[in-house]
């Protein structure tokens, strides 16, 4: 905490409340995480080592357990050449359908195969509470009854289910089927069970599908043929009924009505066709009939004249005498008898042509007229026929739709006949998706107990074990441990973290007085030379004589009384004469230096010495503070003004007849009650331990009390008061128009903050006289890991300035 100190004459050191950073740098946080650590080691370290332990005993303990893994394709290609409407080429499978296959595996289904396959059951792998330490533990619960095949069979899918494992191999279709056992032989065997429990489940899964959809397809069928043949029967009864007579052809079946329009259309056009030829050979014969020209007929030619022999051979023979006439008549002349006997017979053949010719006309008559005949009742059939279809279409719809119905069965029955016999075929196909690649071996080395990932583990547990721990106990430690501590919780500077003294070796308290070192004892190496012993005559002392009357000519004067010489472990009380030179010694210079910084102007002369609860060492702060002063030659009184419990009474003069309630009832004077150290100079004013009083405080507060301080305060350059604990009485707070500032002793690593924040809350006059606050009894130990001023890299100096223990 980067605080600032602010010195003032009138109430001693304070500290201004931390302002909230806006941001803390790393070097802070590492700061922070490293004291947090150096502070908490000790639980780290213990947890740590039962972590390792507990991980040590579980490796000696457990047996090793192997496990072996088969690897199974999922390929669907194998089944898909077998079906028939298989669609080419290959479909991938989606990773749902792997995922479904990797639970398929791991279900129960699977395990109880296996168990009674390989009958688990009697395994004591499996049924039994198992190898190891945890084995035997396991075996202690369980009864010892004899366990039915249902028990049994669930004790034994339960191990089997925790120690198979199914995974998938990245984004393949490829299955890793892995069992571990405590035995290798048996994982690999347990393993590739496995993998042929689940072929033969997914054989076993297809033909139970199919043999249901045989059984479905078998019971459609029949209905199915059920409904064609009740669809075919409503169709001819509808037939029957309306007249409908249907015929087969090669194109398929159709109506006779329909059948006989078309053969009469087909007639019909035929005949007009005819009809209008015979017409046409009619016109034209009647057209060559008609000229009158005599070459005319002769020459006329008609598709019957060319086929006919009579006419042919009337015009060749009327050629012939054509050809005779023109000679005859060229010859002759044209009215010679023989010519005109020529033309005559030609005459005869022309008419013969000509009657010829009339009776081809007479067939072409004939002929057209019958066509005409057949074309009219052709046609007359023909809307006969129309009229009669007519009827019959508006009958068909209903037939139609019949026949539709019918169609649909018919179609419906065919398709699930032929699934069926398809079906039927399948189920004589034992081929499934799934194959294996990999069969499991027996593994060569164990899978487990993995000796440096259990002793990762148990590090990891350890550590946050520790760190949970140590979080606790950082977050319930609210005690005053450093001075960061003090300034922090108060406000107010520590001037001193004191070494507790109850220690048979006195660590240093690193920062101040350098390594571990028995009390008394210097520096192994310093500016003395090396095996210098200080001892404490060997310190020159600087202490006048004492003085104890107000406005005295002679202040060195030496009383008559002594201090009693100290024993029984009260030897604490002049810890600082004793071994000037230890840290104990300097802490206590660093509280005189922050008095006489603060008493530059005059004040601070009268210091009290008070704390929170009793039993924090206030009276042992008291005395050494005092003789410390007086050690260094100034003028210094010690009142012991803790008037219901004078600890430092009973602890220099236990045997005292007068003291400070004696002087302020004017019964003795305060020279006759004063004893004074030889060493020192210091002058000691101690309180009687009987009688108790009850109104202390108002003792403290009396005008008497105030003279007698004023008085001493003018006589000596400082005066310690050692006052009672704030707490407990109200005695403290009945002095501050008498004191000058107060010294507050609390007991390192034991009084609580919230405590000490509540007493000094309650008491503000005695919080703004404060000169300081004095850490005492501190485990140097443990200092180290509270505070850096307390680490061996500062305290390795200290020795070079002969300090000590």
């Amino acid at each position: 905490m980067d605080a600032r100190l602010k010195f003032s004459s009138q109430s001693g050191a304070r500290i201004e409340p931390d302002r909230p950073e806006e941001t803390i740098t790393i070097s802070e946080l590492v700061e922070q995480f490293t004291g947090f650590i150096r502070r908490q080691y000790p639980i780290f370290i213990f947890f740590l080592a039962c972590a390792l332990a507990v991980g040590a005993v579980y490796l000696f303990t457990t047996p090793p357990i192997f496990t072996s893994h088969a690897m199974m394709l999922i390929d669907s290609s194998k089944v898909r050449i077998l079906q028939q409407d298989a669609p080419m080429g290959d479909l991938p499978i989606d990773a749902g359908q792997v995922e479904t296959q990797v639970e398929i595996l791991k279900s129960e289904g699977i395990g109880l195969s296996v168990i009674k396959e390989l009958k688990l059951t009697e395994d004591s792998e499996f049924v039994g509470g198992g190898g190891g330490v945890m084995g035997a533990i396991r075996g202690l619960f369980q009864s010892p009854g004899v366990q039915s095949d249902t028990a049994l069979t669930r004790a034994a899918l339960g191990s089997f289910l925790a120690r198979r494992t199914v995974t998938r191999v990245g984004r393949t279709y490829v299955l890793d089927i892995g069992f571990t056992s405590l035995d290798g032989n048996r994982a690999a065997m347990i393993a590739n069970a496995m993998a042929d429990a689940y072929i033969v489940d997914q054989l076993e899964s297809k033909y139970q599908a199919t043999r249901r959809a045989s059984r479905w397809l078998q019971d459609r069928i029949k209905e199915l043929r059920q409904q064609a043949s009740d669809a075919d029967r409503a169709v001819q009864d509808y037939k029957e009924k309306n007249n409908i007579v249907s015929v087969s052809g090669n194109s398929g079946s159709r109506l006779l009505g329909e059948q006989q329009l078309e053969e009469l259309n087909s007639q019909l056009s035929t005949a007009r066709a005819s009809a209008e030829e015979s017409k046409a050979r009619l016109d034209r014969i009647t057209q060559v009939l008609k000229k009158d020209a005599a070459n005319a007929t002769v020459d006329a030619t008609v598709t019957d004249s060319l086929k006919s022999d009579v006419i042919n051979r009337l015009r060749s023979n009327y050629l012939d005498l054509a050809a005779k006439e023109s000679i005859w008549s060229a010859r002759y002349g044209p009215n010679h008898l023989a010519a005109v006997n020529l033309r005559t017979q030609m005459a005869e053949l022309r008419r013969s042509i000509v009657d010829e010719l009339g009776r081809i006309a007479e067939g072409y008559k004939s002929d057209y007229e019958i066509a005409k005949s057949r074309v009219d009742a052709l046609d007359q059939n023909l809307k006969n026929l129309i009229t009669n279809s007519q009827t019959t279409n508006r009958d068909r719809l209903g037939l139609r739709d019949l026949e539709s119905t019918a169609k649909v069965y018919h179609t419906l029955y065919d398709n699930f006949l032929q699934r069926y016999m398809e079906a039927i075929q399948q189920q004589s196909f034992p081929i499934t998706e799934a194959r294996v690649i990999s069969a499991a071996a027996a593994p060569q080395g164990k899978s487990g107990p993995l000796t440096f990932t259990v002793l990762g583990i148990a590090v990891f547990i350890g550590l946050a074990l520790s760190f949970a721990a140590a979080v606790l106990r950082e977050a319930v430690d609210q005690v005053f441990r450093t001075a960061r501590d003090v300034e922090h919780s108060l406000h107010v500077n520590c001037l001193a973290v004191l070494p507790s003294l109850r220690q048979s070796v006195v660590t240093a308290p690193r920062g101040m007085l350098g390594s571990k070192q028995k009390v008394g004892a210097s520096a192994s190496k310093g500016p003395y030379g090396a095996g210098d012993d200080l001892q404490p005559s060997d310190v020159v002392s600087l202490a006048p004589r004492s003085s104890v009357e107000a406005g005295a000519s002679s202040p060195q004067r030496k009383l008559d009384n002594k201090l009693k010489p100290l024993d029984g472990g009260r030897e604490f009380m002049r810890q600082v004469v004793d071994d000037p030179l230890s840290g104990f010694a300097e802490a206590f210079r660093s509280i005189k230096i922050a008095a006489d910084i603060g008493g530059s102007g005059g004040t601070h002369r009268v210091i009290g010495i008070t704390s929170t609860i009793p039993g924090e060492g206030k009276s042992t702060v008291a005395s050494n503070f005092a003789q410390l002063i007086a050690h260094s030659g100034r003028r210094v009184v010690l009142i012991d003004s803790d008037l219901r419990n004078p600890t430092l009474s009973r602890s220099l003069m236990p045997n005292v007849k007068a003291g400070l309630m004696e002087v302020l009832n004017g019964e003795v004077d305060l020279k006759s009650v004063v004893s004074s150290d030889d060493q020192t100079g210091l002058d000691f004013v101690p309180t009687r331990l009987k009688p108790r009083f009850a109104h202390t405080n108002e003792i403290l507060a009396s005008e008497e009390f105030k003279l007698l301080v004023d008085g001493l305060r003018a006589t000596y350059d400082y005066v310690i008061i050692d006052l009672p604990p704030l707490a407990p009485v109200v005695d403290v707070r009945a002095t501050a128009k008498i004191v000058d500032s107060y010294l507050y002793v609390i007991e390192w690593g034991k009084t609580r903050k919230g405590f000490v924040e509540r007493q000094l809350s309650s008491a503000p006059e005695v919080y703004d006289l404060l000169l300081g606050v004095v850490l005492n009894k501190a485990d140097v130990r443990v200092m180290g890991r509270y505070e850096d001023g307390y680490g061996s890299y500062s305290g390795q100096y200290y020795g070079h300035y002969g300090y000590s223990g």
